[in-house]
């Protein structure tokens, strides 16, 4: 199978004002850039929907998603509703990310109920499918445990047909193989058991991890592996010619070996040559073809973006 061609985002959470977010928008869109995304929180970031929207509108090309949006924080109807409505006006430019939520401060601050992992995933994969049937347009109705919709039929549509591409990003074996068997976008996560980052997350970051996750998006898959898009969010981002003592620091600061850092697809540090070095050997071993950045990479990371994208 020949890989997917590079593509890469950027993802951003917050600025000082309009001027600030329009000038990182446009720079991505001049950099090269595919996609600018957000988080979905409740801390101190814009909200997805109006910023994403305020990005699209101050940019011609430049595609617009959340990474992700957590279904637990908005009734289907309502975030379908509220997608459609950005792909139209955005001219077909949104990408869908979806997750089953994970951050415990999110929902203690907002004084909702953070149920088990199992019930969070069974509610989003009803989201799931009363979103994907809201796009249609068709009529429909839905009777699930967590979930009631009577007679609906959404508006407006999207102008990607059926349905802008879906990313579901996860962590765990189950996350995963939905992600396998229901998204566009598969994008690869630590794993957030305890619903926040601490010292145990590094550990599902390594090389080693990301095969074993790799493996229960693919396996589930199946045929549909041809057609899917592997991502990842990459934390830990330098270009940088003093590659040893950065990772040296890096490793000393996190209290992280070194050689994690040199291995795991989370983290991006050295040359440019070095950098389009790991991204070609990472899409062979993984996959990872769609690479998202951070908003302080923009610039430095804009050479990488030109010899890489669409190749």
């Amino acid at each position: 199978m020949s890989p997917r061609p590079f593509r890469f985002g950027i993802q951003a959470s917050t600025a000082a004002g309009a001027a600030e977010w329009v000038e990182l928008a446009r720079r991505a869109e001049g950099n090269g850039f595919s996609c600018l995304t957000m988080p979905d929180h409740f801390g101190e970031q814009l909200a997805p929907v109006p910023a994403l929207m305020a990005a699209a509108s101050a940019t011609t090309s430049l595609r617009i998603g959340a990474l992700v949006w957590d279904n637990d924080y908005k009734h289907p109807v309502v975030l379908a509703k509220e997608l459609a409505t950005m792909d139209l006006l955005s001219a077909g430019r949104l990408e869908l990310g979806l997750g089953a939520g994970w951050m415990i401060s999110d929902y203690e601050q907002a004084g909702m109920p953070y149920d088990p992992a199992g019930v969070r995933i069974d509610r989003f994969v009803e989201g799931l499918t009363i979103i994907r049937k809201a796009m249609s347009g068709d009529r429909f109705s839905f009777d699930g445990k967590h979930y009631t919709v009577a007679g609906y039929a959404g508006r407006p549509l999207p102008v990607q047909r059926p349905c802008p591409p879906i990313l579901i990003g996860g962590g765990g074996k189950r996350m995963l193989g939905i992600a396998g068997r229901e998204a566009d976008i598969v994008g690869i996560n630590a794993t957030m058991h305890e619903g926040r980052v601490g010292p145990g997350t590094f550990a599902t970051m390594t090389a080693t991890a990301v095969d074993e996750k790799v493996g229960f998006a693919t396996a589930a898959a199946g045929a549909r592996l041809t057609g899917i898009e592997m991502n990842i969010r990459v934390f830990m981002t330098k270009v940088t010619d003093e590659r040893d003592k950065v990772l040296a620091d890096l490793s000393a600061g996190l209290g992280q070996p070194v050689d994690l850092l040199v291995q795991t697809p989370f983290a991006l540090i050295g040359s440019h040559a070095k950098i389009v070095e790991d991204l070609l050997a990472r899409r062979d071993r993984w996959g990872f073809s769609y690479v998202i950045v951070g908003p302080e990479d923009v610039d430095s990371f804009a050479p990488v973006v030109a010899e890489l994208a669409g190749r």
